[in-house]
């Protein structure tokens, strides 16, 4: 801070300026330019080399006032910068470089406190990938579950949430998840290995702490707000979403797809290529390009062949 004086003293300023107030000259290579510049000492006029002493209480309560000036200039400053970081909002959508863009949470309590903060500023969607094992858990947290989702979609935020295939055999994840996708998320299951995850927003991006792999105490966790990472999440839980199987009774591609669509991959499905699709079933190319982009939507699809993959494993056995 400006306009602070040198502080502290040192042993040689306490002696010398009780030197001073006992009437007697300091040492002659003593530097008197910190007891001169707190006005404790003024030279002494009538005689060279010799100082007169000043009460210090006073000399405390003038270093105290500018002191609280100076705290009270600091606080109005530190006050405006909530102001400026809200511009980060005009430089983040423009901001394409990476950068040191994620922290380490060391604890599960640390956990569910930030992905709390960013649930509840969510405004477009939260993405999770839950690969866990299905356990029996305490009715108070899934009903905390519960309410989290019912407030997301209720804000008109988009839940998609990915669960190992064990979760069918279990009775009470079973009846959890037929709740919130009653609710309005999006449940799927998985029976390959995918990795852990929580995406909110395209702006963050929670995920096991991996870079300690051994012996890791398993609930830190990374929180990462790089763009470019986050980013690449999504696309993963997109194309894990295209390979799952969605929540619901019976085959996965009824009430999903709608009939056209379904035959036009029934043809794909026969080796009719996508241009002969049209043909066969009495439909433009047009129409058809328009029905596999929304199938491919419908499913988490980004291409044809995600579409088709997904597909095939609807209509196996």
């Amino acid at each position: 801070m400006t306009g602070l004086p040198d502080l502290p003293l040192s042993k040689n300023d306490l002696e010398t300026y009780r030197a001073v107030a006992a009437g007697t000259a300091p040492t002659a290579d003593h530097d008197m330019g910190r007891l001169l510049g707190l006005r404790l000492v003024t030279a002494d006029p009538y005689q060279p080399d010799r100082y007169i002493a000043h009460d210090p209480r006073a000399v405390a309560q003038r270093v105290l006032t500018d002191a609280q000036g100076t705290i009270s200039e600091a606080l109005k400053c530190m006050a405006e910068l909530p102001a400026i970081e809200r511009l980060s909002s005009a430089f983040d959508p423009n901001r394409w470089y990476g950068g040191p863009s994620s922290e380490l949470l060391q604890t599960r309590d640390e956990m569910n406190a930030r992905i709390g903060e960013a649930v509840r500023d969510a405004s477009s969607e939260m993405l999770t990938a839950q690969p866990g094992a299905p356990v029996d858990r305490d009715p108070a947290v899934q009903r905390l579950g519960m309410d989290r989702v019912l407030d997301l979609v209720g804000r008109g935020v988009a839940v998609r949430s990915l669960y190992t295939a064990a979760v069918r055999e279990h009775a009470q994840t079973r009846r959890h998840l037929a709740a919130i996708t009653e609710a309005g998320a999006e449940v799927a299951t998985l029976p390959d290995p995918f990795p852990r995850m929580i995406l909110i927003d395209r702006t963050h991006l929670f995920i096991d702490n991996e870079v300690q792999p051994n012996g890791r105490d398993r609930d830190s966790g990374w929180h990462v707000f790089d763009r470019a990472g986050v980013a690449w999440a999504h696309l993963v839980h997109q194309q894990l979403w295209a390979r799952a199987d969605r929540w619901h009774d019976g085959r996965a591609s009824e009430g999903v797809l709608n009939e056209r669509q379904r035959m036009i991959l029934r043809a794909l499905d026969e080796g009719e290529s996508q241009q002969r699709v049209g043909p066969r079933l009495s439909l433009s190319e047009r129409t058809v390009t328009k029905e596999l982009a929304a199938a491919r939507a419908a499913v988490g699809a980004t291409t044809v062949y995600q579409l088709m993959a997904w597909w095939g494993r609807q209509t196996a056995g």
